[in-house]
């Protein structure tokens, strides 16, 4: 899972329900994304801020008079009031589907989540971190001399900055049916960037695989001790318990091959769990061409986040032999910089097993 939300201009924080919050959303663009590796971990966000109108709050009505002069006033200015708005928003929101309209088959197997301990205490830490002026300053400026060379993963890696959030333990162990003392024999994770969620579920395994192409990011996973596996043939001597396959699908130059991959990289009754940023729009860092589009294309439609996640399921799980069971939809949040604490986008969570069809 890249260590940056990757961005783009289809990428936009907000709820495609009749319910959705009328509160601050993002539109990210093309080369950024909650952090740039965003397979949930490489850029760092870029994205622009809307308020909604109806907004008001003390700290609002106070700061819409004060016109601060220079860059960094205006900065920091803009920051306290994107910040007060993230901390009044309803976070339950990000958790909400609207079913109606979708086949019983797919709705059966929605497992509603809620904002818990572990992710709560993630916004708050990445506010704290927010908060160091000199350290984001710096970052600004070291992104903007590193990124002539270097990819925004191994920029993000190499500050140590842009940490990403798809879900908690407790989460994890929900969404795959587990108790949560239970240990697995294997996991791997592909791209997976800087380890903070790798992190989260290994004490769960009693081995942890992982793959990264960012040389970086490979160095830090290394002084985690996880053992990093080859970027193109790490399928070839393993076979897994769990495979984790968080928010690359979309960020990959060959994801029918990754998902052919892992379907035959299961041990029997073994689980694939897939996160995909939602609306569907795909941007390779590395490994492709110019134009950052993929060699291979998903076939995922529609104009909401339910619509496109009934396509993947037909059009892309089905097709390559795999069951889904349960799916969920979670924030995929990214610490923040000098211009807000968090930046999120909405993830659909797929937990998947080889279709009985498939089964040699």
């Amino acid at each position: 899972m890249n260590n940056s939300l990757k961005s783009d201009e289809n990428c936009v924080n907000k709820s495609d329900t009749n319910d959705e919050p009328k509160t601050l959303y993002f539109e990210c663009n093309p080369t950024g994304a909650l952090n740039d590796e965003h397979s949930a971990a490489a850029a760092s966000p870029s994205c622009n801020n809307y308020y909604d109108d109806n907004y008001d709050s003390t700290v609002t009505r106070v700061l819409k008079h004060y016109r601060p002069r220079g860059a960094l006033a205006r900065a920091l200015y803009q920051k306290q009031i994107s910040d007060e708005q993230l901390r009044n928003f309803d976070k339950n929101q990000w958790y909400k589907c609207n079913l109606n309209g979708l086949p019983n088959e797919l709705t059966k197997r929605f497992l509603p989540l809620s904002l818990d301990e572990d992710t709560n205490q993630f916004l708050i830490q990445s506010e704290e971190k927010s908060e160091w002026i000199l350290t984001q300053l710096w970052h600004t400026i070291a992104k903007a001399f590193l990124g002539w060379f270097m990819t925004q993963t191994s920029i993000n890696g190499w500050l140590g900055r842009g940490s990403m959030f798809v879900f908690s333990t407790k989460q994890f162990c929900y969404l795959l049916n587990l108790p949560y003392d239970w240990v697995g024999e294997s996991c791997l994770d592909l791209g997976a960037g800087d380890g903070a969620v790798t992190a989260r579920v290994a004490p769960l395994f009693k081995e942890v695989y992982v793959t990264e192409i960012s040389n970086q990011m490979r160095y830090i996973l290394q002084k985690q001790n996880f053992k990093i596996l080859d970027i193109d043939n790490w399928h070839l001597d393993h076979k897994f318990d769990v495979i984790m396959c968080l928010n690359l699908l979309d960020r990959c130059d060959r994801p029918l091959d990754i998902l052919q991959k892992m379907h035959s990289s299961l041990t029997p009754g073994g689980h694939i769990v897939i996160a995909l940023v939602l609306p569907f729009s795909p941007y390779v860092e590395t490994g492709g061409d110019k134009s950052h589009l993929p060699t291979e294309r998903l076939n995922i439609t529609g104009r909401t986040f339910e619509k496109q996640v009934f396509s993947f399921w037909q059009n892309v799980l089905i097709p390559n032999g795999f069951e889904l069971e349960r799916w969920s939809r979670v924030p995929y949040l990214c610490e923040g910089d000098i211009n807000q604490s968090f930046y999120y986008l909405d993830d659909a969570i797929f937990i998947v097993k080889k279709a009985a069809s498939t089964i040699n």
